[in-house]
């Protein structure tokens, strides 16, 4: 019946507050301390004058004076009880003033046993070794009671020793059990504090981590739209700038030539045959930067048309299906991932014999996925047509550098006469 530590808490895993351990429980054995000493004392009170004529020596004499002793009792139990705070020198004197007044009662009437019961919430204010102290003395005033009276002769003294040993003993193993309750309690208190703090700490990395993911995640899309920017000035550079250089130089060289008109058109049709060349070139980059059929169509009817298309000039059957809610994401993954699709078809019908083409699209919450499989030869990624496949000859190379551009990533699984799986992911989570 001692306090805890009081420096353990236990912590709530939902929040900050805590609740000191010691004050749970201490507010209880307060709280009894309080209320149970008057009620006990009145109904000793009454035991004892109900049975006033029982034998017990001095009669109403007796009583009126335990009468006297029990009203100073509960005039000092109610100043001490209407008290919160103690101090431990306030304590003390309570536990001696509570043990005196107990004891003078109990060698009045032995029915005051009950009143001096509550002298043990009055030991578990003291400290310590005080407290165990006055569990012993109290207990020894209660066995008083149960012999009927304090002893007078050595035979009823050994019952009262004996008793008494007893009482103390009982007292101070349910004092032990209940500070070993305590201190686990406290330890539990503190382990659940610290689970709450790491937990807390826990969740502060993972929303740092997140934010770390979606900043990553920008700068792969920017460092790819800024390499499709170089790309796109290197192939401007390299066929449309020249293109119109050509163009420019053979119109000069037909000003010229004017005067003679075999080398005039000559220099004319090259001009022309350069203007041909550069649109064509011009019309190849516009078809690489987006796929002509997400023109007027989302993702999932795109991929659904290519399927049918591609079936319809390979003749093997393809099932194209889209699982969780399409959203909407760019341009740039949308055209990375048809593409994706379509190059994964070309190697199947080059290279895989296979009777069923699967095309899975999945929406998930922040991961875009796109399954092309079929059930053709396979290859032993250990083998020699594994180092094809990784050296880039089925097409994957382009494959890998497009996902890379949108944040993505490419997978290729496959197992010799069970098929090959494509797997295509990109993160739509963090997009803008």
């Amino acid at each position: 019946m001692t306090r805890a530590p009081a420096d353990e808490t236990i912590r709530d895993m939902s929040g900050p507050a805590s609740v000191p351990i010691d004050e749970v429980w201490q507010s209880r054995l307060d709280r009894l301390a309080r209320v149970m000493p008057l009620p006990l004392l009145a109904v000793s009170t009454v035991l004892a004058a109900l049975l006033v004529d029982t034998g017990f020596p001095g009669g109403w004499a007796r009583f009126r004076i335990g009468l006297l002793v029990a009203v100073l009792a509960a005039g000092w139990t109610a100043a001490v009880t209407s008290r919160r705070s103690h101090g431990a020198r306030l304590d003390t004197v309570g536990f001696v003033v509570h043990t005196g007044l107990a004891l003078a009662l109990v060698q009045l009437n032995p029915f005051y046993g009950l009143f001096a019961f509550t002298g043990y919430f009055a030991a578990d204010r003291l400290p310590r070794p005080g407290s165990h102290v006055g569990v012993i003395v109290t207990a020894f005033i209660v066995a008083g009671s149960q012999i009927g009276g304090f002893p007078t002769e050595v035979g009823s003294l050994i019952g009262y020793l004996l008793i008494g040993t007893v009482n103390a003993v009982l007292a101070l193993s349910f004092t032990r059990i209940t500070d070993k309750v305590l201190a686990q309690n406290a330890e539990r208190g503190r382990v659940i504090a610290e689970l709450a703090e790491t937990n807390r700490r826990l969740e502060q990395a993972l929303a740092e981590n997140a934010g770390l993911h979606a900043q990553l995640l920008a700068q792969a899309r920017e460092a790819g739209v800024l390499d499709e920017r170089q790309r796109l000035a290197g192939e401007i550079h390299d066929t449309l700038a020249q293109g119109l250089v050509g163009i420019v130089t053979q119109l000069e060289a037909a000003e010229q030539a004017k005067d003679v008109p075999a080398e005039w058109g000559r220099h004319l049709d090259q001009a022309r045959e350069l203007a041909r060349s550069g649109v064509m070139a011009a019309r190849r980059s516009v078809r690489a930067l987006r796929p002509e059929q997400l023109e007027n169509a989302h993702l999932v009817e795109a991929i659904e048309e290519l399927g049918r298309s591609w079936r319809r000039t390979s003749g093997i059957p393809v099932r194209t299906e889209t699982t969780g809610c399409p959203q909407t994401v760019s341009e740039e993954v949308e055209a990375a991932l048809f593409r994706v699709a379509q190059e994964a078809l070309t190697n199947v019908a080059k290279h895989a014999s296979a009777s069923m083409v699967g095309l899975t699209l999945t929406y998930l919450d922040d991961v875009l996925l796109l399954d092309v499989r079929d059930d053709g030869s396979g290859f032993d990624p250990a083998g020699p047509a594994g180092s094809a496949v990784r050296s880039g000859s089925y097409g994957l190379a382009g494959m890998r550098e497009r996902l890379r551009r949108v944040g993505g990533r490419l997978e290729v699984e496959s197992v010799p006469g069970e098929g090959t799986t494509v797997n295509a992911s990109i993160p739509i989570g963090a997009r803008s």
